[in-house]
């Protein structure tokens, strides 16, 4: 009660991680979290807005923690059940692997329009720009012409696959002696709505492994 009364809002996070014995990875994190939600919450340091801002942050799923151990300790500890990103696996190995919900909205996916941009038309400007600069920089070596906005597009369509299925193909490869991989003919459009299920339809490269398995 006193440190509610006597220190600032953003400053309770850290004192209650201190409290109850948070570990320095999650102590540092605490820490990482009261200095954003600080910095939001300058104009009306409220207990209310601190608390409205920090679900804000967590629920953005754009905040990473801060890890303050080795990764290869942290992901690899014998007898333990990991459950990891593709990206975070990189570099990384186990005896068994497990790539559940392997579906072709994740693996290649596509690109997604955002509704306020709609108005600039099917594409997505950040990408089409990324695209015709990626052109440009190579362009003193395949001496080829900025490409227009639909033609951009398209590339940046198929460097999004590609870089998927190479981010698959990691995680494929992290796996020692088993890897199991599935899709469910039906799941969630959202995690954020686990009952919303809808008919699913497998990452290409399922179908084809099925296949190649079965010879």
């Amino acid at each position: 009660m006193r440190s509610r009364l006597e220190l600032p809002p953003y400053s309770l996070f850290s004192f209650i991680g201190l409290t109850l014995g948070y570990n320095q990875s999650e102590l540092a994190t605490t820490d990482k979290l009261a200095a954003r939600v600080s910095q939001q919450i300058r104009h009306d340091n409220t207990l209310a807005t601190a608390i409205e801002a920090l679900q804000e942050i967590v629920g953005s799923e754009r905040f990473t923690a801060v890890e303050t151990e080795d990764t290869d300790t942290l992901y690899t500890r014998p007898g333990q059940l990991t459950i990891i990103t593709m990206h975070k696996a990189k570099g990384l190995d186990w005896d068994v692997v497990f790539l559940p919900f392997l579906h072709d909205k994740t693996i290649p996916g596509v690109l997604w329009v955002p509704p306020q941009g709609e108005f600039l038309g099917d594409f997505t400007l950040a990408e089409v720009a990324r695209a015709q600069i990626r052109t440009y920089a190579h362009a003193h070596r395949h001496n080829a012409p900025i490409p227009d906005i639909i033609t951009a597009w398209e590339q940046a369509k198929h460097l999004k696959a590609a870089e998927e299925y190479r981010l698959l193909y990691v995680a494929m490869t992290r796996a020692k002696r088993l890897l199991w991989i599935s899709a469910a003919q039906q799941a969630p459009f959202t995690w954020s709505k686990p009952d919303a299920v809808q008919p699913a339809t497998p990452c290409p490269v399922v179908p084809v492994l099925r296949e190649w398995l079965a010879r």
